[in-house]
Formats: structure tokens, sequence, C-alpha cells
């Protein structure tokens, strides 16, 4: 699910819930046809265009203000996982230099193949662990990470399917561990793309998924520099919920 341009997704009033239409085969169909780069992965916004830098510095300057709440466990690894990792840009980017070890999670084998090169100093570094190439819905964690990393992938998942996910997250996460959204906000409903079989959420919506999988919001910003024709894009900063 990558950037979408405002004018091509216009609210339709229907009756049918969006994220009811989403189908996980033609979103795989549709992401393998993509080009495995930069600009496949960010829907036509690559390198050619101010959106990836734009995009890191933004997620950057959002982590160093939640750094005095992200303080990990003495002892513990900063163990990051990158969820819809795409061909790893993110991990390149950004969270190698704030993390100690960082798996990704991709369903699409073409993105998976193309990591082995845009991840080349990352292993140097000795911070590249697992690579999973299953869907998020299919992910069996282990509790041992710092940072969960979403970043235009959830979009790809109903709304039952991504609290029971979200679930998984929370179950996942070291004490005082964090998961990081980051995604397109839709301005009024939540809006089917055929395209790719994703929904792009309200952020009402998202905040209600958030409490529904057990997590408090502590922070959130919008990524400033974006393009004006794309919708928003929305940060969050989320931990577990104290019961």
């Amino acid at each position: 699910m990558p950037l979408k341009v405002q004018d091509e997704y216009l609210e339709t009033g229907s009756s049918i819930a969006a994220d009811s239409q989403i189908n996980y085969e033609d979103a795989i169909s549709y992401w393998t046809s993509v080009p495995a780069s930069v600009n496949g992965v960010l829907g036509g916004f690559g390198e050619q265009t101010a959106v990836p830098k734009v995009d890191i510095v933004g997620s950057l300057t959002f982590l160093r203000r939640l750094s005095s709440r992200m303080i990990c466990p003495a002892g513990e690894m900063k163990y990051t996982i990158d969820m819809g990792a795409g061909i790893g840009r993110i991990t390149r980017d950004v969270l190698w230099k704030v993390s100690d070890k960082i798996d990704l999670l991709e369903p699409v084998v073409p993105f998976v193949k193309e990591m082995a090169k845009e991840l080349v100093e990352v292993e140097k570094l000795g911070k590249l662990g697992e690579i999973y190439n299953i869907g998020m819905q299919d992910w069996i964690p282990d509790k041992k990470y710092w940072m969960i990393w979403c970043q235009w992938c959830v979009g790809q998942l109903p709304d039952e399917a991504l609290v029971q996910f979200w679930q998984k997250c929370r179950d996942a996460l070291m004490e005082n561990g964090t998961l990081i959204v980051k995604e397109n906000i839709a301005p009024v409903e939540d809006i089917f793309d055929d395209t790719d079989s994703s929904v792009t959420r309200t952020d009402s919506k998202f905040r209600q998924l958030f409490s529904q999988a057990g997590f408090k919001l502590i922070a959130t910003d919008v990524q400033r520099g974006m393009p004006k024709e794309l919708y928003p894009v929305r940060m969050y900063s989320l931990k577990v919920m104290q019961k």
C-alpha cells in the first residue's frame, strides 16, 4: 500500500464496508507485478521525487522526539521488526540507525529477493536479523521486540485481522516496547482501492482499532513536506495499555 493521490479515490458513500473488499491474493498479485525498486514500492513517488528523503527525515525526527520514552531495559537488545518491509528501504535508511538488530517481514517474493542488494551494508554492520517471507496475518512472533514498525502496509488487512495482528504485536513487545504506525489518512471515511486491494483509513478509525488491540497512543504527528496531491501521512507511537 503506497502513497495515494487524493483525487483518484473519492468517498463513495457506499454501505459496503471498505475493509470487507480486501483480497489478499489480489494484493499479492498486484505487488508482484510492481518493480522491486523504491519507485515501485512508493507508487511512482521514488527517488526522482523528494518523497523518499522527506519520509526518512520525518521518521527520524519523530523517533528523536520519542527517545526518552523508548528506553530499552538494561541488558536487552534494541530488536526491531520492519513490517511489510518492501525492499527494505526503511530498514536501510532509518531502522539500523536506532536499532541493534532488525528483522523484516514481507510477503512479496521479488521484494524479498531485492533485499539482498538493498541491505548489504546493514548486514555488514551485523544488524540484519531474520527475513520472514510471509504476510502479517501469518506472523507468529517471539516476545523480544523493542520496536515494531508498520509503514504503508496495514491497509492490506481488514479491520478484524488488523486488530488481531496488533494484538500479536502487543504480545511481542518487551517491557516499554513501542509500536510505530505510519500510514496514509483518509479525510472523511475509509476508502477501498481496488488497484492494490487496500483500504485507506481515517484517523478516528486508527485510534479505534489501536484501543481495541490494547494500545494507548502516546504521540502522533503529520508527516511534513509531502506533495499536496497526496493523502496526509500520519505517524503514531503506541505503548501497550496497562491492565
